[in-house]
This record gives structure tokens, C-alpha cells and sequence, in this order.
């Protein structure tokens, strides 16, 4: 796969993002191109964050510590927020990912967007739409979490195997009216006077008006997906090795 950036710059809230989760994360952003700036914020007083400090070695995450200087307000969003917008004044970066399920970042995600600038978020499914929707492309953390095959515990020191999330059937899918309406209208937006639209010109369009990804719906791949969803023609070119799709219901007329 091309990358389509060359530096991502990824911020993590880990009083609400698993540690469990960050193998997932650091894979899917290096599809696009090098997470050279990564910090995770948080309390490393507490507790409940001791199970980072193993993946903050792992992967040179650099920890930002952040007491809480007031009951009931998260600093660590303010924090994280305005060296978010430092680095977007002073760094060239091509991408800004965060790891938060916390709709307060919303406003700094649209801040960035507004410079041009593609943004992933990561997050629980619990995540407030307002943020998901303002990010370029959205995943849901359950997606990328590693698992135990049920009934089996791991073994000590072991590392469990990389959850493969559950693959949406064709049939599901095509009960998806948002999921049909978006690659449809995708479709029509992109093609030409055959109603054939390359693949490449389909994904571009989807990026710059949601924040869908094929993860969410078990798939590495936006091609892989379409070939399941049953819903276009396919053509492949036999020397650039393209993908042209043309939706069903056109051959019919």
C-alpha cells in the first residue's frame, strides 16, 4: 500500500484508551506513513495506568505526566490540546492522530482539519458522534484490541494474539442503509459518463465527507469490502491493475 503521509503525529488520552490497544493503533497509522511523534498523557501516579508503562517502552512513547489539580476536571485534555495546536504551529506534520473516546477534543480536531490536515481518531464505540464525525477516519478501539480465544487463559508472559475483528457479511451490509447510501453516492459522484468510478477516486471521496473505515466493519481494505457488499460491477485494468466499480442497478437499465 502507498503511504499517503510521511509524518503523523499521535497524541493518547490514556485515562480513556486501553493500553491494549495501542498495538492496533501503531499498526493502522503506519499503513499511512511514520508516527515519529508519540505521547500519551495521563496521572503516572495512579494505578490504573502501571499496565502502560510496558507499551510506552514497546513503541517510545514519550509520557506527558499531568496531576489533577482540580477534583472532576481532566486537565490532561487541556494539556493535550495545546500541544496539539503548539506542534501544529511549529511542526510539519502531515497527520494528527488521537486515542481518546472524550468528545472535548472535538474542538481541536476541527481546528486542525481547518489547516488541511488529515486527522484518525481512535476510540471506544461509546464515543460521542460529534467527535467521530469530525475526525477524517474513525476506528473503534474494540476492533484493534488483542484477545484470548474464549475458555483459554494466556500463558504467562505471553502476548495474546492480535484480535481479528469479526468480518460483516455481504447480507449485513447491504442492510446498512448509511454504510449503501455513502458508497453509493460515492459512486455517483465519481463517475464517468459510462457510470464506471475508480476505486481511488470512491475512497477520496468517502475520506473528505465521513470518517468510515472498512476496519470497523472487519475489513483491512475499502476493495476487499466492496468486493463482499455485492452492490457494484467490478473491473479491474489488466496493466495498471485499477479497480473501476460501477453500481449494479445502472446494468439493469
Amino acid at each position: 500500500m502507498k503511504k499517503n503521509e510521511d509524518h503523523i503525529a499521535l497524541f493518547i488520552d490514556c485515562d480513556n484508551i486501553s493500553y491494549r490497544a495501542i498495538d492496533g493503533i501503531i499498526s493502522e497509522l503506519s499503513k499511512y506513513g511514520v508516527v515519529n511523534i508519540r505521547q500519551a498523557y495521563g496521572n503516572w501516579t495512579k494505578e490504573n495506568l502501571k499496565n502502560w508503562e510496558e507499551k510506552l517502552l514497546e513503541y517510545a512513547i514519550k509520557p506527558i505526566q499531568q496531576f489533577d489539580y482540580t477534583k472532576n476536571k481532566n486537565a490532561t485534555d487541556i494539556l493535550m490540546t495545546i500541544d496539539a495546536i503548539d506542534l501544529l504551529h511549529t511542526k510539519q506534520i502531515d497527520a494528527f492522530a488521537f486515542a481518546t473516546s472524550d468528545s472535548d477534543f472535538t474542538p481541536v480536531v476541527m481546528r486542525v482539519l481547518a489547516e488541511g490536515i488529515k486527522v484518525f481518531g481512535f476510540g471506544e464505540k461509546k464515543t460521542p458522534k460529534p467527535f467521530m464525525a469530525a475526525c477524517s477516519q474513525f476506528i473503534f478501539t474494540e476492533k484493534l484490541m488483542p484477545q484470548t480465544p474464549p475458555g483459554k487463559a494466556p500463558a504467562s508472559g505471553s502476548t495474546p494474539e492480535p484480535h481479528t475483528p469479526p468480518r460483516k457479511s455481504g447480507k449485513q451490509m447491504r442492510g446498512d442503509t448509511w454504510l449503501v447510501n455513502l458508497l453509493r453516492d460515492a459512486v455517483d459522484q465519481t463517475m464517468d459518463e459510462y457510470g464506471w468510478a475508480q476505486l481511488s477516486d470512491v475512497g477520496n471521496y468517502i475520506n473528505n465527507r465521513s470518517s468510515f473505515s472498512p476496519v470497523n466493519f472487519g475489513y483491512k481494505k475499502l476493495s476487499n469490502l466492496i468486493k463482499e457488499i455485492d452492490l457494484f460491477d467490478i473491473h479491474v485494468d489488466e496493466h495498471t491493475k485499477r479497480m473501476s466499480i460501477r453500481d449494479k442497478r445502472l446494468a439493469n437499465h
